[in-house]
């Protein structure tokens, strides 16, 4: 009953509809009406622009984080007890940020928020895993191309650089690679075509009142 209480907590954490509240509050629109037209840092950057879209990735990445931190709230028998419990509050927060209660249930894709839950339960994995997705996204400015190659290095790395032991742990990874690719379908082939949008990450965009943001 305990566990069922924190992975709802999870979801409710993930919720939080970082974009929506944030292109409503300071730009008067609805992010999901614009662009891609998902809730996440993606689209963000693409409409808003860098300020923005770094924020709300920043934040959404907290969702994960947190979540994965309130399995310290009760004690654990074992290590594997304890990773178990922290991927299934991971998965519960990105759930919520992709269907999230406080915003009609339509949501972003759940990247940051997955790259933050990593980051709370592996650091240093989450850690190349974020300088790969900034290595490539300084070098092409596409940000779904630099989502799609970091979920690919979580498994290469926890297989082959850092070879994690737990067999769940392991299947998780690959699961992650898997999904963010099947998610980012329509990106694929917008960056085949090259038609996909890059961000821009060296201008302001303005606001509807034509300030710098």
């Amino acid at each position: 009953m305990t566990e069922l209480l924190l992975i709802i907590c999870a979801y409710l954490i993930g919720s939080f509809a970082t974009a929506v509240w944030v292109s409503k509050g300071v730009f008067g629109i609805d992010i999901r009406e614009h662009g891609s037209g998902n809730a996440g840092a993606t689209n963000t950057f693409r409409v808003l622009g860098p300020k923005a879209g770094t924020f709300v990735m920043l934040v959404d990445m907290l969702k994960g984080v947190l979540a994965v931190r309130l399995s310290y709230l009760i004690p654990h028998d074992s290590t594997e007890q304890l990773v178990n419990l922290q991927v299934g509050l991971g998965l519960a927060a990105v759930v919520g940020h992709i269907f999230p209660i406080w915003a009609g249930f339509r949501g972003g894709k759940g990247i940051a928020t997955l790259f933050g839950m990593v980051l709370a339960i592996q650091p240093l994995v989450a850690l190349y895993c974020v300088g790969v997705f900034l290595m490539i996204l300084f070098l092409t400015r596409y940000v779904s191309l630099s989502s799609i190659l970091a979920s690919i290095a979580f498994p290469v790395l926890i297989l082959f650089v850092f070879r994690e032991e737990e067999v769940y742990y392991r299947i998780f990874a690959i699961a992650v690679a898997v999904m963010v690719v099947l998610t980012h379908q329509k990106n694929i082939m917008r960056l085949i075509s090259g038609s996909e949008s890059k961000v821009p990450l060296f201008k302001n965009r303005k606001n509807k009142h034509g300030n710098d943001i």
